[in-house]
């Protein structure tokens, strides 16, 4: 059986094994920069891009000699290894790493990587660029010809902006660094706004770092009212707030309409049970917005997206969801849950809180008349202290009815 060498490529270029292992090659396959390394070996040299010739080359030359793929660090970091490992027995591959792009930069930089976030962009469309780049203290990310460091900083800068965060946005720091292992090698460390009117080449990564906020420290799910802020009560009371998480369902990925979100509680526990979700919390009310924002900064939930205005309206601008909470309707429920109900991915739900008998009886109605699939349950809290050293409180009944598409 002849062998596919896989061999990542540092920042100092080959190492005398990975070269002896090439020269055995009858293909060599890289893109442009790494196959200039080889064209003194005999070996023939083909592109890895279109990706689907170059492994039916790879499929083809197997049959009558070794191949050499060659990649960027560890190929196995966010690289060709994990396709390649698909395509091909493991025991034909030999895997050589170097040094990934990732330990080369952090090095640099002088920051542990050990506890940082690791995200590519890399041919990706982001909706949320700040729910990626800053949700952990540092986080490391691969960029491409549109997900540029100054691009990426003037996303991050709008959005400090619109949640409100002058000492935030003073204390993140982007780190770039171009051209690692070259001559033309460039390292940038600056703030946000700095690293937005600035222009870099197309061969860099980058690290986002922000300060530790005190309330990461709080347990992910079982942050209480008292905690929240929050104006003339106006909350999902504890006890209906785990409830409703629960009905929610929520995945690991994906897009929640927190509809009527008042001061935000869903959206936060939503936003660190489930960090890669992107959350938009819609209210009209000016007192509920500068609520929601200021839970963003307390919690660190940046991947909330705060929305002023009314439902259905302001829906038409929001990415079709795969979760909808409705806890406020502002009298156009049917509307809401009609919008809803058809734009939920399938597999979605939408959750609506009911206390008066108006919309406990109209949400079931509209949401099964859309096709979904509705349960109901009822709520009595009763809260007390043992010894009850002050009088029980009893809570208004609510009724959290899920509809299922």
């Amino acid at each position: 059986m002849f062998r596919l060498f896989l061999i990542g490529v540092g920042s100092k270029g080959l190492t005398a094994e990975q070269a002896g292992m090439l020269a055995q090659c009858g293909l060599i396959v890289g893109d442009s920069r790494h196959l200039a390394l080889v064209q003194g070996m005999s070996g023939k040299k083909s592109p890895i891009s279109p990706l689907a010739p170059a492994l039916e080359k790879i499929r083809l030359a197997l049959a009558t000699g070794d191949v050499g793929v060659l990649a960027s660090g560890d190929p196995l970091f966010f690289g060709i290894g994990r396709c390649l490992l698909k395509e091909f027995e493991k025991e034909q591959m030999v895997i050589l790493p170097a040094l990934s792009t990732m330990q080369e930069a952090c090095a640099r930089f002088h920051l542990p990587w050990d506890d940082m976030a690791l995200v590519s962009l890399h041919g990706r469309k982001a909706l949320h660029v700040p729910g990626l780049l800053l949700g952990r203290e540092k986080t490391f990310a691969f960029t491409d010809r549109h997900n540029t460091p100054d691009r990426l900083a003037r996303q991050l800068v709008d959005y400090l902006k619109l949640i409100e965060t002058d000492d935030l946005l003073a204390h993140c720091r982007m780190h770039v660094a171009e051209n690692l292992g070259t001559v033309a090698e460039r390292l940038f460390s600056r703030t946000l706004p700095e690293a937005a009117g600035q222009d870099f080449a197309e061969l860099n990564v980058l690290i986002v770092t922000r300060p530790r906020l005190a309330a990461e420290d709080l347990p992910v799910f079982g942050i209480s009212e008292a905690e929240i802020a929050h104006s003339r009560g106006l909350i999902t009371k504890n006890e209906v707030r785990a409830v409703t998480l629960h009905a929610l369902r929520l995945p690991s990925t994906g897009v929640l309409w927190d509809l009527g979100a008042g001061s935000g509680s869903i959206s936060v526990a939503a936003a660190r049970m489930r960090p890669g979700l992107t959350v938009f919390a819609v209210d009209q009310q000016d007192e509920a917005m500068a609520n929601i924002k200021k839970n963003i900064r307390q919690f660190g939930g940046y991947n909330i997206i705060p929305i002023q205005g009314g439902a259905p309206e302001i829906l038409d601008s929001l990415p079709n969801p795969d979760r909808v909470f409705v806890g406020g309707s502002g009298g156009a429920l049917a509307e809401i849950i009609g919008q809803a109900a058809r734009r939920l991915h399938s597999g979605g739900r939408l959750v609506v809180n009911g206390v008066t008998e108006k919309t406990v009886a109209e949400a079931p109605q509209c949401m099964a008349a859309h096709g979904l699939q509705v349960e109901m349950t009822r709520m009595q809290i009763e809260r007390t202290t043992y010894p009850e050293t002050v009088p029980g409180k009893v809570l208004n009944p609510i009724t959290v009815m899920t509809g299922r598409k």
